[in-house]
């Protein structure tokens, strides 16, 4: 809620988008602060897809469905956009992919995550999925924009992320300085910062290196002398 009056009272020119499990006693608050506020924000409600998953959890599909049809339908219903996010897609079945993109597609969702929960994609892999995915959007002609998730795990996060803008992502995820769970997430800074130098961002990075060493001093994590663009020796030479 303090974000979102924040947003709001300074007019900042982002969109807002919350996590959320796929039950509706997750998405109520978001429809609560939207309500005080009227600032929109995206739904992205979440739920684990992997055969694995469902092992550990002891889930069917059935049950994932079930989920997805209570917190899409609600969301939908109180007009919020609401977004599918299968978590672990990269080492999800096909069959059960187009099972949950179908039902939340139906219920009006309005984009789907594809998610590389434990950095476990490699780029051949990435170009594979939204292949598949752009597919069966095609075969249902529908208008459903496609997000990417990666982690870190293999040292793969930027690179993964560029080559999913490639394959066709609408929106890709990253965190400041990649500060996320194990070893984390694609790093912002070095997503945006790339995106730069090969000519597809148009905005001034004037600024990140500040936005590093604020994210560093606020998480209280210690900012590598050889971090990219923002470490102490990112643009020292020696012979």
């Amino acid at each position: 809620l303090a974000m979102a009056k924040a947003m709001s009272e300074n007019n900042f020119k982002i969109k807002a988008t919350c996590a959320a499990r796929t039950k509706i006693e997750d998405i109520e608050p978001i429809a609560d602060v939207v309500q005080k506020t009227g600032v929109p924000i995206e739904v992205y409600a979440f739920i684990g897809s992997s055969p694995i998953r469902l092992f550990a959890e002891n889930w069917s599909v059935d049950t994932l469905r079930k989920h997805i049809e209570a917190a899409v339908s609600f969301g939908v219903k109180e007009g919020l956009d609401v977004c599918l996010v299968t978590e672990d897609t990269t080492r999800s079945r096909p069959d059960t992919l187009d099972s949950l993109f179908r039902l939340a597609i139906d219920l009006g969702a309005k984009r789907l995550c594809l998610c590389d929960t434990v950095g476990h994609a490699t780029p051949e892999g990435i170009t594979n999925l939204f292949d598949w995915t752009e597919g069966l959007l095609r075969s249902l002609n529908v208008d459903i924009k496609l997000d990417w998730h990666g982690h870190n795990d293999r040292g793969l996060g930027v690179s993964n992320s560029l080559h999913a803008i490639v394959a066709g992502a609408d929106r890709v995820h990253g965190t400041a300085l990649g500060i996320g769970e194990r070893v984390g997430n694609a790093a912002m800074d070095q997503i945006l910062l790339n995106l730069k130098l090969l000519g597809e961002w148009e905005p001034s990075v004037t600024m990140l290196r500040r936005y590093c060493e604020v994210a560093a001093e606020a998480c209280n994590v210690d900012l590598a002398y050889n971090y990219p663009m923002a470490g102490r020796d990112a643009f020292r030479t020696a012979t």
